[in-house]
């Protein structure tokens, strides 16, 4: 039976303001906020609220037949924590049906895997926590920045204890395979792998609403017609797409809320079911490894991440920003673990891009890559400044090893003593329980006890009448 994994990815943008050479030192502020909170309410007006509404009416109106899974990356959660918490009351409302599932994901949505691992670990487990805050559940799937996806990579999420990953269904990747079936990591088969279909994806996320696209208009019974005339055997159908597709990509007005709310109907005529990435994951065996010992992403034809890393603008930046990753993993100051986490955003690289794309490009206050270069590169020179002035370079890598090490240990330590003190605390409450019991189980044969004496001495007192 063949089944459709719709995922929905939820980021925001962290727009950076106007930073010249000569504030380094003086301004330790980087954002851009009125342009944070207009660009972030207008997408939840425009695109998530709508969208979201109509996602929940699918539920309800296919009694739980229907399913959908999301990721948030932590700086768009708290966007939308500061200027649009109406759609995080959303997918909570969404998260009591039972019928959809959070995915980790990095905090930052950067490209902590491509750099440091020690970082993009900590990146993942941040998010995680934030998730299980939220919606009361880990997350057992990982979906990674922009689908970015290797073999070492695989390696690094399965470590993690993850049962699968989300990635891109790329051609140059699959060769004659088929994204229609679960893959297992090439390194650790325990990690199994969902391949997005990229022509299903970009028909709604890219294509929809162009009237000069062959397949316009796009109806959901010829859209469910397609993926039930798959071959027999091909079972797993993966539509990904940003969330903001629906409603900005894809406007409203073209239509695309009322396609997608008929997609559930047409799939059950077939006898198409909806499944969530961890339900796939868990039903379905793999096929085979897959080999993918260079790194993917669902970007740009290329497949790759050379709309991130492509230039020798990007590269500098990006060897400059994790060149202090280790130091910064050891701070203990709220604002710079949080510029971090905005700094490493894969935005920041992507608008100093010099590729020609197919997909239109905001760069915003940028009027060329240059110009994101330079103005990327001096936050970060101030932001290096603040965590040198924390742990000086002086400091050098082997000493700053040893304590991080050092670190590490006493956490692990710490979490060791919280788990005994936690079984120590369950047992003395077991004892305390069975003490109670027994105590009770005593005072009420001791009542019993008492009960039966009156009684004794009634039967004594008449026995002496009678013998009277």
């Amino acid at each position: 039976m063949k089944t459709i994994c719709l995922y929905f990815e939820i980021h925001q943008i962290i727009h950076l303001k106007r930073y010249r050479f000569f504030d380094i030192g003086t301004d330790h502020y980087y954002y851009d906020d009125y342009e944070n909170e207009r660009s972030i309410s207008d997408i939840a007006e425009r695109s998530y609220m709508p969208a979201l509404n109509t996602l929940l009416q699918m539920i309800k109106e296919n009694d739980r037949y229907f399913k959908v899974a999301f990721s948030l990356s932590g700086v768009g959660i708290e966007q939308l924590e500061m200027h649009a918490p109406q759609v995080l009351d959303k997918l909570q409302e969404l998260n009591d049906t039972g019928c959809v599932e959070f995915l980790a994901e990095p905090y930052s949505h950067g490209l902590s895997s491509l750099a440091n691992e020690e970082t993009f670990v900590a990146d993942v487990k941040k998010q995680c926590g934030k998730i299980e805050e939220y919606f009361g559940k880990k997350p057992t799937v990982l979906r990674n920045s922009s689908l970015i996806y290797s073999d070492d990579i695989g390696g690094q999420v399965a470590a993690m204890g993850f049962t699968g990953m989300l990635t891109e269904g790329a051609k140059h990747v699959l060769g004659w395979k088929s994204s229609h079936y679960v893959y297992n990591c090439n390194i650790a088969p325990s990690l199994k792998l969902l391949l997005r279909d990229v022509e299903l994806s970009d028909d709604i996320s890219l294509r929809f609403s162009n009237t000069d696209w062959p397949g316009y208009p796009l109806f959901a019974d010829t859209y469910v017609n397609r993926i039930a005339s798959l071959p027999q055997e091909e079972q797993v159908i993966n539509i990904f797409m940003e969330l903001s597709a629906l409603g900005i990509a894809q406007p409203l007005s073209s239509n695309i809320l009322e396609f997608l709310r008929a997609i559930p109907g047409c799939a059950r005529e077939k006898g198409i079911t909806f499944s969530t990435p961890t339900e796939i994951c868990k039903m379905t065996k793999s096929v085979g490894n897959l080999d993918v010992p260079d790194t993917l992403s669902w970007v740009d034809e290329e497949r790759d991440v050379s709309c991130w890393l492509g230039n020798a603008m990007q590269r500098e930046a990006f060897n400059k920003l994790y060149s202090i990753a280790d130091r910064v993993r050891i701070a203990r100051d709220p604002r710079v673990n949080q510029d971090w986490d905005y700094l490493q955003a894969s935005n920041n690289f992507r608008f100093m891009t010099t590729k020609p794309s197919n997909v239109g490009l905001d760069r915003g206050i940028y009027s060329d890559p240059f110009d994101a270069f330079t103005n990327y590169m001096n936050i970060l020179g101030d932001f290096i400044n603040r965590v040198n002035s924390l742990y000086p370079e002086e400091i050098d890598n082997e000493e700053l090893n040893s304590l991080l090490t050092t670190i590490k240990n006493q956490g692990d330590e710490i979490e060791m003593k919280d788990k005994e003190i936690s079984r120590l605390k369950t047992k003395l409450a077991k004892m305390e329980a069975a003490e109670i019991k027994v105590k009770s189980e005593k005072k009420a044969t001791v009542r019993k006890a008492a009960a039966k004496k009156p009684a004794v001495k009634k039967e004594a007192i008449k026995a002496e009448d009678t013998t009277k």
